[in-house]
């Protein structure tokens, strides 16, 4: 699998066959978008809405959208910020992470996260948080999973949703777990 910035034109603007393969994946979460309500219509989410949802990230010099492609198709996208607006808050934070549908439960989502967590070790962070809505529970099952743990409860920032806040130590022990699975060729890419 290969984690790499989206690319963007000399306008700044995602590249059409590359907001088609975006689209397409979040179109193929359906059940995400409707309990989230990013998209007026889960049913219909069009390349221009997609685009008007990574612009801000893409125009922010601390965040960065990353895709994940394994065989030359994309099977998912993180969008992650190196600091939050807060500036009590001092871990970066994920803000996205979502796998095409198609090839969710294959082990793309936990691979995807795994780089995030080596990239922000390698930049020399501690801990990195994100927020689950609090109406996705299977959001919730799977980052408890890779060991993130609830460390309260607020709503986001954008539209006062109701979220879980998770975070997770960076710590050396997960380092050296990391690497020995880099032997196994979990990080092909980086």
């Amino acid at each position: 699998m290969i984690l790499a910035p989206v690319p963007l034109t000399p306008d700044h603007d995602i590249p059409a066959p590359v907001l088609t393969e975006l689209t397409a994946l979040y179109a193929s979460n359906r059940e995400f978008h409707a309990l989230s309500g990013d998209f007026p219509d889960p049913d219909g989410i069009r390349p221009e809405q997609v685009a008007a949802a990574l612009a801000d990230e893409l125009a922010d010099p601390e965040a960065e959208v990353l895709l994940a492609r394994a065989g030359g198709r994309l099977v998912g996208v993180v969008v992650t910020l190196a600091r939050h607006p807060d500036p009590a808050d001092p871990d970066p934070w994920i803000g996205l992470l979502m796998v095409d549908a198609e090839a969710q439960g294959k082990g793309y989502g936990r691979r995807i996260a795994e780089d995030v967590e080596r990239r922000f070790r390698a930049a020399g962070r501690d801990a990195v948080r994100l927020a689950v809505l609090e109406n996705n529970p299977k959001g919730l099952a799977f980052w408890t999973a890779l060991g993130y743990e609830v460390t309260g409860h607020r709503p986001d920032r954008e539209r006062g949703r109701p979220c879980a806040v998770l975070r997770k130590a960076l710590g050396e022990g997960l380092g050296k777990a990391l690497d020995e699975e880099l032997g196994e060729g979990l990080g092909e890419g980086l």
